[in-house]
């Protein structure tokens, strides 16, 4: 599709009368995916089933209108069921109400530092973390998602206080286990998200299959008449099993008495701040990542403003925390289906939170019907996709060191907790950065020059190492670069080109180049990669 300013959608109220036809109608099919997944986030991370509800308002409504991106939607994310229900165990000590209140207060916290990053424009820090170790911290949430929730999809739990590890051996228990009319519902669920993948039919696929999860569990729980409490025998030499209204969404009438507020009482504690650094520190990355990643999906080639979108993302968290809401990031897995639903601005978002508020004011009893054990089973999907066999193999295609590093931040954070595991993770890459021959000084500071040749071109030459934790100050001096030049980056003086920052050459070059310039990558030939993929590490021959 042309770039060309000209064929732009509009944005704010210009962009609402032209586009509002397909902004509502993708706002509207975003909204039946975000339903189920809001409440499941909520529920996994210890909140009252409406939080996550609060937040994609709050997201929609209020974020749309002040961010700096485009087609992203704003909610509750899987990834931060682990950061949060951790503040909500940590915080409460045993009493999950008086931990909700505190982990408020720790989002409260946590979105004035957000706020603060993006007005300082620390968005572009997001490169410093190693996109090795950020799937390897992103693939053992998934694993914990899984842990967690596929007891709850079999009608089972953990005991009461296990440990993580502990949560993980119980899942064969679970297994052989269930309570089986909870068990048919949570296994229908995955059934069908799983049958939904091989769906190839395009008008099909525009059914959002969380829908169909939510529509066939509540089906379902109405069948085994789970509003009701009884008990029941599946076979006939089986154990007496009991079902009841534990086992939907618990869920008030009324919207407004779903609204709760923090409690600073634990300010001063160290695993107060424990819990505001972990739920700034993943929120933001995530947030970031995430709209990095819809940026490549939206058709028009638009660009987001990632500290105005990381200011935006703090004020809405800021906002959610201080009325009893989860906090929210760029959500990957709506925008991309808000941008394959044709959406054009944000008014998208706005639309989809507008129905959010409409549906959860106008019938929260058809909320009340839906059953724990198939949001469980949309959030056991979610986990397989973040640590699927799929994303080991991905990274093991980039090289063997990015395995290592991909396996080490899992273990790091499956063996202790995520900011100690992200740090692990690190700590390994600078290590093999060393084994590799990089210069303990080169770790932090890179060499380049900046100058223009003879036929006007800029030329950037490398001098040295280029890896993910020095090659800040080189990336914010190559966005301010005027558009519509030749850009000539010389790599054939650099000793070592690591993974983050071919990737980050590979989207600068499509980015400026789609900006009307021409960007020429020299050099690659006189380095040898680690692997055979495109963006793989590269060492200057000897």
């Amino acid at each position: 599709m042309s770039n060309n300013s000209a064929t732009l959608p509009k944005t704010g109220l210009a962009g609402l009368t032209e586009n509002w036809r397909s902004d509502l109608l993708s706002g509207f099919l975003v909204f039946l995916i975000a339903l189920p997944l809001c409440l499941g986030i909520s529920v996994a991370s210890g909140f009252p089933p409406s939080a996550g509800i609060i937040t994609a308002i709050i997201g929609g409504m209020l974020v749309s209108r002040i961010n700096g991106s485009f087609v992203t939607i704003n909610g509750p994310a899987a990834g931060l069921i682990v950061v949060v229900l951790g503040a909500v165990e940590e915080l409460g000590q045993g009493d999950l109400i008086a931990g909700y209140h505190y982990a408020l207060a720790a989002i409260v916290v946590a979105s004035a530092i957000q706020v603060l990053l993006g007005i300082f424009k620390a968005g572009r820090l997001s490169s410093f973390f190693p996109a090795s170790v950020v799937h390897g911290m992103l693939a053992a949430i998934g694993i914990i998602i899984m842990a967690k929730q596929v007891h709850t999809m079999l009608g089972q739990a953990p005991v009461k206080g296990s440990s993580l590890l502990s949560t993980i051996a119980q899942v064969p228990h679970s297994i052989l286990n269930p309570n089986y009319e909870i068990a048919i519902i949570g296994l229908t669920g995955l059934a069908i998200l799983i049958a939904w993948t091989f769906v190839k039919n395009p008008t099909i696929k525009k059914i959002p299959a969380p829908l169909i999860v939510v529509v066939v569990g509540i089906s379902l729980a109405k069948y085994f008449a789970l509003d009701q409490e009884h008990t029941y025998t599946f076979f006939a030499n089986s154990p007496e099993q009991t079902v009841g209204p534990k086992y939907l969404v618990a869920i008030s009438d009324n919207f407004i008495s779903s609204f709760a507020f923090p409690d600073f009482s634990k300010f001063g504690t160290l695993e107060f701040w424990e819990a505001v650094i972990s739920i700034s520190l993943v929120g933001s990355l995530e947030s970031l990542l995430s709209a990095m990643a819809v940026d490549k999906l939206d058709p028009y080639k638009r660009h987001a403003n990632l500290d105005k979108d990381l200011t935006a993302v703090g004020i809405g968290n800021l906002v959610s925390g201080l009325v009893g809401g989860l906090p929210m990031i760029a959500e990957i897995v709506r925008s991309s289906a808000n941008v394959n639903n044709g959406a054009k601005t944000q008014w998208a978002n706005f639309f989809h939170g507008t129905f959010l508020l409409l549906f959860v004011m106008l019938f929260p009893q058809i909320i009340h019907s839906i059953p724990n054990a198939a949001l469980a089973a949309l959030l056991v999907f979610t986990g397989f996709r973040l640590a699927s066999p799929a994303s080991f193999a991905h990274v093991a295609h980039i090289g063997k060191e990015q395995l290592f590093l991909f396996i080490v931040t899992i273990i790091g954070v499956l063996a202790t907790d995520l900011l100690v595991g992200v740090f692990i993770g690190i700590g390994a890459k600078f290590a093999v950065h060393i084994f590799r021959g990089v210069e303990f000084i080169q770790l932090f500071k890179i060499n380049y020059t900046i100058s223009k040749s003879v036929n006007n071109e800029i030329v950037v030459t490398i001098l040295g190492s280029a890896i993910f934790s020095n090659f800040l100050k080189l990336k914010t001096e190559l966005a301010t670069l005027e558009d519509g030049k030749t850009i000539i980056i010389k790599l054939d003086q650099a000793s070592l080109i690591d993974h983050t920052v071919m990737e980050f050459f590979h989207d600068f070059e499509q980015n400026y180049q789609n900006n009307g310039g021409k960007c020429i990558l020299q050099g690659l030939d006189k380095h040898e990669a680690y692997s055979d993929h495109p963006l793989a590490v590269r060492k200057l021959k000897s």
